[in-house]
């Protein structure tokens, strides 16, 4: 690892353990992209923000898509607009340079000094795109064809690669990266986490949402269990209607900000009518 960076530790607002700390700092030591896996809602996205946070880099985000390909990645030559400016004589459509935009990834081999570069939810490309990508990660430059510029990396960008585990990955991308699952939070950890949000919310009130939370997460045959996120903004909405702990017991106000699926609200409401639950 570059003596210039320090050990990963997490931050104020992203709480860590041993084992994802350990998954980053061989990333970084390695200097292998970081393959991280969990449901949704536990933290995979704010992982890379919280490492640019932690070494002061700027982050790079890359949002992939079904139809992103690693191509996009480095630049796209936009010929509609040079055509559009042709027929209307608009811009400079000799100079073809400014219809060049580089992607995330050209952009961070570009930048003089090293980036955190995100690949959001890598899982939702074809199946030939991760190993596309770590190509052109592997060999850190590209040749712009329109202009014949090559873009030779300075720096090394820390790459973090994030998948909701939509589809299997390939085993060549797999042995390329180093890779961690981050397990959903138990309770005392979810409950230092809802205070890193919220410092100053009544601990009773947490005690009670975090134990309904969980009760509400072990419904079975739930098709979107509520992640970390939706308890955070559950309660706020508790917080700010002064719902107390005794009507958390009875009933789960708001039930809305935690099911984002009718399936699941009808199905907790049938539980509550036959008595299968206890809320």
């Amino acid at each position: 690892m570059s003596a210039s960076f320090n050990r990963f530790s997490g931050t104020p607002s992203y709480l860590t353990n041993e084992s994802l700390e350990a998954a980053v700092n061989c990333a970084l030591a390695l200097e292998r992209p970081l393959l991280v896996k969990g449901e949704p809602g536990t933290g995979k996205t704010l992982l890379a923000e919280a490492i640019a946070e932690s070494t002061g880099l700027e982050l790079i985000h890359w949002p992939v898509k079904s139809t992103t390909r690693a191509q996009d990645g480095l630049y796209v030559y936009d010929t509609v607009q040079r055509l559009y400016d042709a027929r209307f004589g608009d811009g400079n459509v000799k100079d073809i340079r400014h219809y060049i935009k580089l992607g995330p990834l050209g952009r961070a081999f570009r930048s003089e000094k090293r980036v955190v570069l995100l690949i959001d939810e890598v899982d939702k490309a074809d199946l030939e795109f991760p190993n596309d990508l770590l190509h052109e990660i592997d060999r850190m430059r590209f040749v712009i064809f329109e202009t014949s510029e090559e873009v030779v990396a300075a720096q090394r960008p820390i790459v973090v690669i994030t998948s909701n585990n939509e589809k299997e990955l390939p085993d060549a991308f797999l042995r390329r990266c180093v890779f961690h699952f981050i397990d959903f939070p138990d309770q005392e950890r979810m409950k230092r986490i809802v205070r890193v949000h919220h410092p100053n919310v009544d601990g009773a009130l947490i005690d009670q949402a975090v134990i309904a939370f969980y009760e509400l997460r072990q419904v079975p045959r739930l098709r979107k269990r509520p992640s970390t996120s939706e308890l955070v903004d559950w309660i706020t909405v508790l917080m700010q209607s002064d719902v107390g702990r005794e009507r958390l017991v009875r009933e789960l106000p708001f039930l809305g900000v935690l099911l984002k699926k009718e399936q699941d609200v009808d199905l907790l409401k049938v539980m509550r009518q036959a008595g299968g639950a206890r809320r």
